[in-house]
């Protein structure tokens, strides 16, 4: 029955005609869990985190602040109730198309509080149901700029995308969004078997790459060490020929002075007494050990016409040191060695005899 005030039931819908022809649709008025109307009592108290809508004979006319409030009952009214606190919505699985033409199904949740309480009242029907319908089409619009990749990758910018996109529209309601979070993104089986088989692809192929980095890696320095390796040999060996050399020229120079220092004691001790008959005696056991020792080396032997006559090979010792000696006297006529008497031996005629044969 048409009783001027009619409540229109949740989930219903009433057809309204006037003078026989279609009127409008009446539509149950969306009530939230925080919208329950207080009476008018007078003396009201309005809590914390809330904001009271007074109308006052039909139009606005003020806001209630939390804490003692004054009404008149008559001609005052309160007509909203607005929660300060900040709202947590879930935003509906909705299908939206990507830029690759992959359809996703997805969801999210929305976070939102009321900044001014009389736009959030007189300027949209349902403040909370507005933004979730626009943060679903904005989700829409923004997943339609990118591909199936960024998706995934891109999160957090697309959620800052939407964010800014709501705080646009609901400037005008009243409405502040703080954050906007995806859920769960819902993509097909198949196009989730292709994508698994990418991922292994991309695996497999990072696995090569490394592998072969790696025998690159390996054969450059085996190659790095064999040339340090042979730089270092070639440098001990340089360094080993030259301490050898070092080592052989001191040694040549110790043998020479040590000659040096032995021939000139060896002609001090000529130029004293009886240093002819000292060196006839060397020079006499020096041709006796010499003959000792002609069989031992080889069985090829050498001997002089005269090898029984040691007197006269000595003699011949003798006369060939006198010749090399005599320039060395010249110069230092003052010291005389005395002459040594050697019996002379008969005189016989020496066959030639080569000198390195005789040596």
């Amino acid at each position: 029955m048409n009783t001027m005030v009619l409540f229109v039931p949740q989930q219903e819908a009433w057809g309204v005609e006037r003078m026989g022809r279609f009127h409008r649709i009446l539509e149950p008025v969306p009530q939230r869990c925080a919208s329950s109307l207080p009476m008018n009592t007078m003396v009201l108290f309005v809590p914390q985190q809330e904001a009271w809508v007074v109308e006052r004979m039909g139009r606005f006319h003020r806001i209630l602040e939390p804490g003692l409030n004054f009404l008149i009952p008559v001609l005052d009214r309160i007509r909203y109730v607005q929660s300060l606190k900040e709202i947590v919505i879930n935003v509906p699985e909705q299908s939206a198309v990507t830029l690759d033409n992959v359809t996703l199904q997805i969801d999210g949740v929305l976070y939102l509080r009321i900044m001014d309480p009389y736009k959030a009242s007189y300027g949209v029907e349902d403040p909370e149901y507005a933004v979730t319908q626009l943060a679903q089409t904005t989700m829409r619009s923004e997943l339609g700029k990118l591909s199936l990749d960024k998706v995934f990758r891109e999160r957090e910018s697309l959620n800052a995308s939407i964010v800014d996109a709501i705080n646009q529209a609901s400037d005008y309601w009243g409405i502040r969004c703080l954050r906007y979070e995806i859920k769960d993104i819902h993509v097909p089986p198949r196009v989730k078997e292709s994508m698994q088989m990418q991922v292994e692809a991309e695996r497999r192929k990072r696995a090569t790459v490394l592998e072969s980095e790696g025998t690159r890696e390996s054969d450059i320095n085996v190659a790095e060490g064999r040339k340090q390796a042979q730089i270092l040999a070639s440098e001990a060996e340089k360094a080993e020929r030259i301490n050898k050399a070092a080592g052989e020229a001191s040694a040549m120079l110790a043998k020479a002075k040590a000659k040096a220092e032995a021939i000139r004691l060896l002609a001090d001790a000529l130029m004293q007494q009886n240093g002819d008959a000292a060196a006839s005696l060397a020079v006499a056991e020096q041709y006796v050990s010499a003959f000792s020792k002609l069989a031992k080396d080889s069985n090829t032997v050498l001997l002089p016409s005269n090898a029984g006559d040691i007197t006269s090979m000595v003699t011949q010792a003798l006369g060939i040191y006198s010749a090399l000696t005599k320039p060395h006297a010249a110069k230092s006529p003052e010291v005389t060695p005395p002459a040594l008497e050697v019996p002379r031996p008969p005189r016989t005629e020496l066959p030639e005899v080569d000198p390195r044969n005789s040596s």
